[in-house]
C-alpha cells in the first residue's frame, strides 16, 4: 500500500489553523479528564490539544497518520504520561495493540471529518473506536458537521471545474466528510454505543492574520488534496482565485477580518 502524501506540518498548521486547539474548551468539558484515565487521542496532530489534558490523566496515547505532526507532538509533549505514534486511523482496526478494550476514554478533535472521508473504511474505524474502549468507557469527539466551511468547500469545487476537472471528480477530490447529528447518532447506536449527547454548533471562526496564513494559507493547507489534482504551476492561481471569489463573503466590513462558517458536531457516547 503506497503511503499517502503528508500535507501536514506543525509550522503550517500553527500559521493557518492555530485556532483549532484553542476553540476546544467545550470538548475538554465533555472529556472530563480524571487522574486514573487512560486516554486514546485519535487524530492527535501536533499534540497541542492533547497537551490540555495530559497533566490531568494517568496516560495518553496520541495517534495520527502524519509523521511530521507526530514528530512535533513527541518533541513538544512526549514523556512518561504521553506517547505519540504514527497510525493511519482509517485502518485503526488493524492495530491490535491499541484496539484492545483497555481505554477509559477515546477522544478526537477536528480529525474525524478527514479520517471518515473514505466510505469503505468509515464504519470499520468507528467500530474500532468502540472496540478500543473498556466496558463503561466513553467516546468524546468534535468534528466538522454538515454544512461546515460550505463557502470555501463550494469555491474549491467550482475552481476545479473551471480548470476542466469533471464535477464528479471535483466532488470526490474533497477530503472531508461532514455528517449530521442524525447520521452520527444512528451509526453509533447501530455499533452498540449509547449516545448521551450529540449537538451541532454554528461557530464562525476568525482566520489567522499571520504572514502566509489567512484565507490563502488555510486553502493551501486544508485544501491541499483539491490542489493536488492540478498541475503544480496552476495551484497558486487557484488559491488566489478562491480568495478573490470569497473576498466579500468572508471579510467583515468593519475591520477587514476574515471568517469561515465552521459548523462543529460534538458528541458523547458510552460503551455499555
Amino acid at each position: 500500500m503506497t503511503q499517502p502524501k503528508d500535507h501536514w506540518s506543525a509550522e503550517a498548521y500553527s500559521t493557518s489553523a492555530s485556532f483549532v486547539p484553542k476553540l476546544a474548551q467545550t470538548l475538554l468539558q465533555f472529556l472530563d479528564p480524571q487522574p486514573t484515565d487512560k486516554i486514546l487521542d485519535v487524530g492527535c496532530g501536533d499534540g497541542k490539544f492533547t497537551e490540555a489534558f495530559i497533566p490531568a490523566v494517568e496516560t495518553v496515547l496520541g495517534v495520527d497518520s502524519s509523521p511530521a505532526m507526530i514528530e512535533s507532538a513527541t518533541k513538544d509533549y512526549g514523556g512518561p504520561k504521553a506517547e505519540f505514534r504514527v497510525v493511519d486511523c482509517c485502518y485503526l482496526d488493524r492495530e491490535s495493540s491499541i484496539v484492545n478494550g483497555t481505554w477509559d476514554k477515546v477522544i478526537s478533535n477536528a480529525a474525524l471529518h478527514w479520517i471518515l472521508r473514505n466510505e469503505s473504511t468509515r464504519m470499520s474505524t468507528l467500530k474500532a473506536i468502540y472496540a478500543c474502549l473498556k466496558q463503561g468507557g466513553t467516546y468524546v469527539f468534535e468534528m466538522g458537521g454538515h454544512g461546515n466551511v460550505s463557502e470555501v468547500h463550494t469555491a474549491l469545487i467550482f475552481a476545479l471545474v473551471q480548470q476542466g476537472i469533471p464535477i464528479e471528480k471535483a466532488r470526490k477530490t474533497s477530503p472531508w466528510f461532514f455528517p449530521s447529528v442524525s447520521w452520527m447518532t444512528n451509526e453509533l447506536q447501530e455499533i452498540g454505543f449509547k449516545v448521551e449527547k450529540m449537538e451541532t454548533e454554528y461557530r464562525p471562526t476568525k482566520l489567522t492574520d499571520a504572514a502566509n496564513g489567512g484565507l490563502a494559507g488555510w486553502v493551501r493547507l486544508m485544501g491541499a488534496p483539491f490542489l493536488d489534482v492540478l498541475p503544480a504551476e496552476k495551484r497558486e492561481a487557484v488559491v488566489q482565485q478562491v480568495c478573490e471569489v470569497l473576498q466579500t463573503v468572508v471579510t467583515r466590513h468593519e475591520d477587514g477580518s476574515q471568517w469561515l462558517g465552521y459548523v462543529r458536531l460534538r458528541g458523547i457516547a458510552k460503551k455499555p
